[in-house]
């Protein structure tokens, strides 16, 4: 299953708020904002169908425009001759090798499909001319022709007849009629009145054809938003598997959806899976006659890790393949031979491939503190992907699957902003929460770290909840360790990748004993004897401002937070999210039937007991936490006395960072707050509470 919640991990913001003071000892240069603009991503590694060459998207950012820009680059599979290719994004390889298809800027406006010849003359033509933008490219596997999903504006059925305005009149817009529980997605606004379908075009240009038609969304929505949708073609090409909910009332059914097949030909739709479940991301083996997928048998549990399964195309002998395994499996892909299925997953912070043999059984296939992305895999059987570590950003990578222990760094974007820099130690730590319970985190260190010194400490909580921090490169923390702040972040109960039960540990109960284990291990960092202990600090932002919020209700520990984004009031939220239907069901029983479960974890409720000096951040467009919850808790510390601040950031939805002058203001005002907040002399320290 797909999941959303309110997932917001800071990995990029990280700016200087002034030059950290060199020590005989440092490197010269350390991490700063200038730096930070000349950053570059790499994502969506595609290898040739031959294996011979790869193309990935390349993102940086566009400062005059303030923002991210795509591009896509070409690399051969030994690394040699990286080169720009195109502007676009989602380039997926022809059957035969020989074009990509891509998504760009066209014609009359906004995203259009293109096709690009890869021989020597490049020749490239835009093969769409829509109105509304498609998305989910897939080569149909003649290579003829391509799949893709668009909206489709549904008709206006509630009509009524206003007197014709007077000429040059300049009348108010009409309102929005809405009669959907999801009305509206963060950082897309409202949705548009329309419906997501099911389209093929010719790969040399033309009329799209539509496939699907009705009420309902092609794309599986099990929490009500639209993301990526699971769809593929049978290798036959005479049908397109697809996930999606069908039913009436599919926008209210909470976490559920189903697979489908429709006939290219006939347009005829027949359903496969039957089982109730969120049944999402289809893939066709070889040889058309099993579906591979994700999901669970659907509970009422808040957290339940995804399995692997298995079905057949007429929809006989599902059957789960990674139950064991007990993590979430993603970029699911068929081995060449059909006999297996290569997945990724996310364990104890890290990120590798697997392998499920349809006979029974799953082995981990990579190994190591990484986190692996799987592009797709080629028919010569390489693997294309990106990867990351602590202290590398990502990269591209390809290795042959049965040498899957000599992974190829393909390219190396960041190097010539980041290969000066002296980055900040980052160390893995384990330690037990208050009833034994083990918790992984990690600490980034200053550069030049020397334990014999004092350095203020930042609680940094991610977002989800059920969601994990990873080895992978932060920005943002080894900004603030150039900075010489210690960087404590934790995976507390609640989060993903450590299996169901811990995941599923605060279900009816969020925050709970979440708080304790971020506390243990706050504690245990303490204990370590350079931390300074009159210089600790809390943010988060989205899950982590729910709990930073939190902890300031039920401790004086820190000399400041920073809680961003955050849900402070769980019965208002509920039904002014845009996760509506997952707002709803934090808790049993609804709070029109008893509202103290609801009250009893809402932050605001504990307000009266907050004493340190809180500077709140939310982006004025946000629909996942909406700023009201943050005024709330604003106005509840203004009217207490407590010292506050609030920072609404214009032009942002959920975070505050989606705009990269913002991602700078993000950092600069946190190291800011943080400056100016220190413990006086002979102020008690209060213990945990």
């Amino acid at each position: 299953m797909r999941r959303l919640c309110f997932v917001l991990v800071c990995s990029l913001a990280a700016f200087s708020v002034r030059p950290a003071p060199l020590r005989a000892d440092s490197a010269p240069e350390r991490l700063n904002v200038e730096r930070y603009l000349d950053f570059e991503e790499v994502r969506d590694a595609q290898p040739s169908p031959d294996g011979s060459q790869v193309v990935y998207t390349r993102r940086w950012v566009n400062q005059l425009e303030d923002r991210w820009e795509s591009s896509l680059w070409l690399v051969r599979a030994d690394g040699s001759k990286n080169r720009f290719l195109v502007d676009g994004s989602d380039a997926r390889w022809s059957p035969d090798g020989k074009r990509i298809a891509y998504l760009a800027e066209g014609e009359p406006k906004d995203t259009q499909i293109f096709v690009r010849w890869m021989d020597a003359d490049g020749a490239t033509s835009q093969i769409t001319h829509v109105s509304e933008k498609p998305a989910n490219l897939r080569w149909a596997p003649d290579g003829r022709s391509l799949a893709f999903t668009m909206p489709v504006p549904a008709e206006d059925t509630w009509k009524i007849e206003l007197p014709k305005p007077p000429k040059g009149a300049k009348w108010t817009e009409a309102p929005r009629v809405v009669e959907s529980l999801h009305y509206r997605q963060d950082r897309t606004g409202y949705y548009d009145d329309a419906w997501t379908h099911l389209f093929v075009v010719t790969a040399d240009g033309g009329t799209p054809r539509q496939l699907t038609r009705g009420d309902w969304n092609v794309g599986a929505r099990p929490e009500g938003l639209a993301f990526a949708i699971g769809l593929d073609w049978t290798p036959d090409g005479r049908h397109i598997v697809f996930d999606a909910s069908r039913a009436p009332d599919a926008d209210t059914r909470y976490r559920e959806s189903q697979l489908y097949a429709v006939d290219v030909q006939s347009g005829d739709i027949r359903q496969i899976t039957t089982w109730r479940g969120p049944w999402v991301d289809p893939v066709v083996s070889p040889d058309g006659k099993l579906l591979a997928f994700t999901g669970f048998e659907w509970t009422e549990q808040t957290y339940k890790a995804d399995e692997l399964w298995v079905v057949g195309f007429d929809g006989s002998g599902m059957r789960s393949l990674s139950a064991a395994l007990d993590r979430d499996p993603q970029d699911l892909h068929w081995a060449p031979d059909g006999r297996s299925i290569y997945f990724t997953a996310d364990d104890r912070g890290a990120r590798n491939l697997y392998n499920a043999v349809l006979r029974g059984g799953v082995r981990q296939v990579t190994h190591g503190a990484q986190v692996l992305t799987l592009g797709s895999i080629s028919r010569a059987g390489l693997a294309a992907g990106v990867r990351s570590a602590a202290q590398a950003p990502t990269d591209v990578v390809a290795f042959e699957l049965g040498r899957p222990d000599r992974i190829e760094q393909l390219t190396r974007v960041n190097d010539d902003i980041l290969g000066p820099v002296r980055l900040g130690e980052v160390e893995e730590i384990w330690y037990a929460s208050n009833d034994g319970t083990r918790v992984q985190g990690w600490l980034v260190k200053p550069p030049g770290f020397d334990p014999s010194r004092q350095y203020p400490l930042i609680l940094h909580i991610h977002g989800g909840p059920h969601a994990m921090y990873n080895v992978g490169f932060n920005f943002s923390f080894q900004n603030f360790a150039a900075h010489d702040y210690l960087v404590l972040y934790t995976n507390p109960r609640g989060s993903s990748g450590y299996g169901t039960a811990f995941g599923n540990a605060i279900d009816n109960d969020y925050p709970s004993v979440d708080y304790d284990d971020l506390m243990a291990g706050v504690q245990t960092v303490m204990g370590r004897g350079y931390v300074d202990l009159d210089r600790l600090y809390v943010t988060g932002v989205s899950g982590g401002g729910v709990l930073s919020s939190w902890i300031i209700g039920h401790t004086d520990l820190f000399a400041a937070a920073a809680v961003r984004a955050p849900v402070t009031n769980w019965m208002s939220f509920a039904g002014t999210t845009d996760i509506a239907s997952w707002g709803f069901k934090r808790f049993s029983p609804p709070f029109w039937e008893d509202p103290r479960p609801w009250l009893d974890h809402s932050s605001v409720m504990y307000v009266d007991r907050v004493k340190t000096p809180t500077l709140l951040m939310t982006g004025e467009l946000d629909l996942r936490t909406p700023i009201g919850q943050t005024e709330e808790y604003f106005a509840a510390l203004k009217t207490l006395g407590v010292p506050a601040v609030m920072l609404r950031f214009k032009e942002e939805y959920h975070g505050t960072g989606s705009k990269p002058s913002n991602f700078m203001r993000t950092q600069l005002y946190l190291m800011s707050w943080f400056e100016k907040h220190t413990r006086g002399e002979g102020e008690t320290r209060p213990a945990l509470r």
